[in-house]
């Protein structure tokens, strides 16, 4: 079933709701502004006090334990998110600073969150990233081709033991701290600041974009001319912040340079150290053949005898003849296999040290100490760490580094080395050992590019140099957008796995600046995982697309850490662009971490997070949480806390009321207005000329989870001050809903869980200055409302007088409110009399039965006055039930729901208490069969409209046999010889005595 259509049947339930009721929900789409000001309006202003296919409270604590294990391993940093998210909050609503400053520190306090879980986690987990770290080496070490295999980065690790965690943890958390750090650099380079230094682009841990005051000209260095291209090109600003990010990330999550590359220096059978030697063995080769051949000048590769004296060890190659640094390009010749580990070990490091942006001066020193400053010399060409080089002679070295990444060098990181000097992205894409080593290989190949076309439009080319100057970096192909590079990369199969890694597809959103279209997919993605199985509660299953996602990312409803990084970058950017963001499927993501929250057993974080949704969404999403939160502190930290966050409570109570009870009718359930009878009384096994038996248990026992799950939603009006009239008409629903399903022994729980009593006791104070039980006001002494001053005997009589008056306004004001609470709430208090009555029934058949089967006499004394205490139960809860019991509907719908209830209930529950008086005339005294009569002449007087509802029901007929019934009881008792208990009259003035008349038989 479609969205559509799911949501077509919701609005219809809604609807019959608001027939069936009398009850609106259109409230629940106005703004939280005026909705609040009306909560305000009644008073709330204070701190306050069976579908099987649908999760219950109970069925979700059963469940918990799994996302408790979750929530205790990552429960720190969920709560300092929280934290952090919530004093910008504070900060948004006392106008400290900026949106774009505000989103900047916020984004900096979550990454120095994920550093320092980072950090903790390296501690706990160093052994085992060393074994990993030597299994790697291995494997991509002793490779005789000095090819590296492509990896993806998430292998699965041992589980350690310690915290529940393993290393892929540590590796997730790693990948976190570098999404958070990029989106700190996008954010930047998309909002820049004003305190750009171009003699140093890192100041307080920021990238500052240079300014272009400086003016160009034809003396420029490249380095000032490479300062103005990034302060004037949006596009390349923003590429070389995407490479100084994986610069950053490369070094902060890679292991050291000396552990990457300890197997090929153990391979070069030297050891490890930073005195290598050089070509060690290959120069004792020379030195050998220049013993032998005895010349004072450089071997010639030429000489006779030269190809078969001078081999490797397997004497499969022919090695160099001399031993500078291009000797074998030059010769096409070959090293020892010792010195081919070494030169590769070498390179190598120079690569890990240019992809993780070493400066120059860290590189030459690193060189120096093996004595092979040579190799930094060739780094010294690269604009970006040279600001002394003429922008022609840079050109120049880029086009010779071009040509030697495609020719040159005897290892590949050699060539891709020089790759990333030149700007050929082919040569570095053969050492990428992941998703980030290819996207370094292209940005950096682009901005060059762009750097050079830069070049040709402002620089006039001169001493015969010619554009491109970068042909390896061209190749005849266009200069590709940060959006092309990432869909080339989301194309390749080599990269399969990490491009549907979630963590490395929301980095190409941003990068790529689609993160709305990312969002967008990721929350249709959740609510299609939702609706799976079956429909979910919180989002709707949505439509079919037309197109195919951009990003498919590999979640499941279980990537709890991804939900918390989304709805947290949900929240930035909708500070920064109030506009966007807002969608239903964008909703999803926030409405799914929320519900983590509270099934991890994080309640207090729910309004924080839900308040930031759109007004109707945040009261559905808080609607669907608060019937898990059963403890009273909570609930009551709850509502404060949802008050705090200008949260609309009231729509959100009535809204979980709503909800839980079409969650209990189910997807199919029947428009019916109909209440059916309970079967209370049942017809004798003997005939109708016995009076009809009340049946045990008709009420029933079990209260099923949903049932208490909605009892529990209406316990929380009791939190709010005021709303008397919203608390009474959602009780008031509630019981017509529990009656009309025939959910009798739910109704019985809330008649004794949430009663009328318990309201008012908790919100009269608030409207009538003092708690009252206005169920109980009729009997309430007229010296209720005085203050004890002025019930004090005075000798002066003039001022008892003026008291007297004043107390006697009091009290008419006061019971003229009390008139009004009551009229409001007379409804639910008859509802949950006729509950109270039932329950007193069932509780008497009980007693009743036991007396039967008593066969020892010593218990007969306390069954007699336990059915004794059982039958004046019965009498006084049905008293209410016989004189002006629902007889003040608000408006004709109202009526007519009375009138249903009246005549499914009524007739049933008099026919069931003139049983029990009938009972009580044997047991207990016969003057209960003179209220049998007193109850028949009740029903049939003309102020009641009890006659009416028996004669509608069609049970006229029971009444008038069981009243004959009772009055043949009569008859035999005096016939018997029996007497009354008790000689006394009635209050009507009625009496036995005129059964007692001696017919004369003359």
């Amino acid at each position: 079933m479609g969205s559509r259509a799911r949501q077509t049947i919701r609005e219809e339930s809604w609807d019959s709701l608001h027939v069936r009721y009398g009850y609106s929900l259109d409230k629940y789409s106005e703004a939280s502004n005026a909705s609040s000001r009306d909560e305000a309006s009644e008073g709330d202003n204070a701190e306050g006090p069976a579908s099987p296919t649908f999760l219950t409270v109970g069925d979700v604590q059963r469940a918990i334990h799994p996302l408790q294990a979750t929530a205790d391993r990552v429960g720190k940093q969920v709560e300092r998110f929280a934290e952090s998210l919530d004093r910008l909050n504070s900060k948004k609503q006392h106008k400290v600073e900026n949106s774009c400053s505000l989103a900047l520190s916020l984004v900096a306090e979550y990454e120095a969150i994920a550093s320092r879980t980072v950090d903790r986690l390296r501690k706990m987990h160093a052994p085992g990233m060393l074994k990993r770290s030597q299994r790697n080496s291995k494997r991509k070490g002793r490779s005789s081709s000095g090819r590296s295999t492509p990896i993806s980065i998430h292998e699965d690790g041992d589980e350690i033991g310690m915290s529940n965690t393993t290393i892929n943890d540590l590796h997730q958390w790693e990948q976190e701290r570098q999404t958070w750090r990029l989106l700190t650099l996008m954010l930047q380079a998309e909002y820049p600041t004003k305190e750009a230094s171009p003699s140093n682009m890192w100041y307080d841990g920021r990238l500052k974009r240079p300014d272009s005051s400086s003016p160009m000209h034809q003396y420029s260095s490249e380095h000032e001319i490479w300062q103005t291209f990034l302060a004037e090109d949006d596009s390349a600003w923003e590429k070389f912040t995407v490479l100084e990010w994986l610069k950053m990330s490369a070094e902060s999550s890679g292991e050291e340079i000396e552990t990457v590359i300890e197997d090929l220096e153990l391979a070069s059978d030297r050891g490890s150290g930073l005195n290598p030697q050089g070509w060690l063995f290959s120069r004792s080769e020379v030195k050998q053949q220049k013993i032998m051949r005895t010349g004072p000048h450089p071997l010639d590769p030429a000489s006779p005898g030269m190809d078969t004296t001078l081999l490797n060890s397997d004497r499969t190659e022919r090695l160099v003849t001399q031993l500078d640094p291009d000797v074998f390009s030059r010769q096409a010749r070959s090293l020892r296999e010792e010195d081919v580990f070494y030169e590769r070990a070498q390179w190598r490091a120079c690569w890990e040290m240019i992809r993780r942006g070493r400066s120059w001066e860290s590189i030459r020193d690193w060189c120096q100490t093996r004595k092979d400053g040579w190799r930094a010399l060739c780094i010294y060409g690269d604009v970006r760490g040279n600001e002394h080089g003429t922008w022609q002679s840079r050109v120049l070295w880029r086009r010779i580094c071009g040509k030697a990444a495609k020719l040159g060098g005897i290892d590949e990181y050699e060539r891709a080395v020089y790759g990333v000097l030149g700007g050929d992205p082919l040569s570095v894409e053969k050492v990428a050992r992941g998703w980030d080593d290819f996207l370094f290989a292209y940005y950096n190949s682009h901005l060059l590019r762009s750097f050079d076309s830069f070049l040709a439009q402002r620089v006039p080319a001169t001493d015969g140099l010619t554009w491109p100057l970068v042909p390896s970096a061209s190749n005849g192909r266009q200069e590709m957008s940060s959006t092309h590079i990432v869909d080339k990369m989301l194309k390749l199969e080599s990269f399969e796995t990490e491009a549907n890694n979630p963590l490395k597809l929301l980095q190409a959103s941003l990068i790529s600046k689609r993160f709305e279209t990312f969002i967008q997919e990721q929350g249709q993605k959740w609510a299609q995982l939702a609706n799976m199985e079956e429909s979910s509660k919180i989002m709707d299953k949505p439509e079919p697309r037309s197109t195919e996602p951009i990003f498919v990312a590999d979640i499941t409803l279980e990537s709890y850490d991804l939900l918390r990084i989304l709805t947290h970058m949900i929240f930035i950017f909708q500070d920064l662009d109030p506009d966007v963001y807002q969608s239903y499927a964008v909703e999803n993501i926030v409405v799914a971490y929320v519900d983590y929250l509270g099934k991890a057993g994080k309640q207090q974080l729910l309004p924080l997070y839900a308040s930031r949704l759109s007004s109707a969404r945040a009261i559905q999403c808080m609607a669907r949480q608060l019937p898990f939160i059963t403890d009273s502190r909570e609930r009551k930290t709850t509502v404060q806390l949802m008050k705090q966050y200008n949260m609309n409570v009231k729509a959100i109570l009535d809204l979980q009321l709503v909800l839980i009870i079409l969650d209990m009718q189910g997807p199919e359930a029947e428009n019916s207005s109909n209440y059916p009878r309970p079967v209370i009384t049942a017809a004798h096994e003997k005939g109708p000329n016995f009076m009809r038996p009340i049946k045990r248990g008709f009420i029933g026992r079990s209260v099923r989870g949903d049932e208490q799950d909605v009892i529990n939603a209406f316990e929380w009006y009791l939190l709010l001050d005021g709303l008397w009239q919203e608390t009474m008409r959602s009780g008031t629903i509630l019981y017509q809903y529990l009656l009309q399903s025939g959910r009798l022994a739910a109704a019985r729980q809330l008649s004794k869980t949430v009663t009328f009593s318990m309201i008012s006791l908790a919100k009269t104070e608030k409207l009538l200055g003092r708690s009252i039980d206005l169920a109980n006001s009729q009997h309430t002494s007229e010296d209720e409302f005085n203050d004890e001053n002025v019930l004090q005997r005075s000798t002066r009589s003039r001022s008892i007088q003026i008291r007297q008056r004043r107390s006697s306004s009091s009290r008419r004001q006061h019971q003229a409110e009390r008139d009004v609470l009551l009229g409001y709430g007379g409804t639910f208090l008859d509802l949950e009399n006729l509950m109270v009555a039932l329950d007193a029934l069932e509780h008497w058949k009980d007693v009743e039965v036991q007396g039967v089967s008593l066969a020892d006499p010593r218990h007969a004394k306390s069954w007699k006055t336990e059915i004794h205490r059982a039958h004046d139960a019965v009498v006084s809860s049905m008293q209410p039930l016989l004189y002006d019991w629902l007889q003040y509907p608000k408006d004709d719908a109202e009526a007519k729901t009375i009138n249903d209830i009246k005549v499914a209930y009524l007739p049933e529950i008099i026919l069931a208490y003139n049983t029990v008086l009938h009972y009580g005339g044997y047991c207990i005294s016969r003057d209960n069969l003179l209220q049998c009569l007193e109850l028949a002449a009740t029903v049939a007087a003309e102020s009641s409209d009890l006659a009416k509802i028996f004669v509608q029901a069609g049970r006229m007929s029971q009444l008038v046999n069981s009243m004959a019934i009772v009055s043949k009881s009569i008859l035999g008792a005096e016939k018997a010889g029996g007497q009354p208990a008790r000689k006394e009259k009635r209050s009507s003035g009625a009496s036995m005595d005129i059964w007692s008349v001696k017919v004369s038989t003359e």
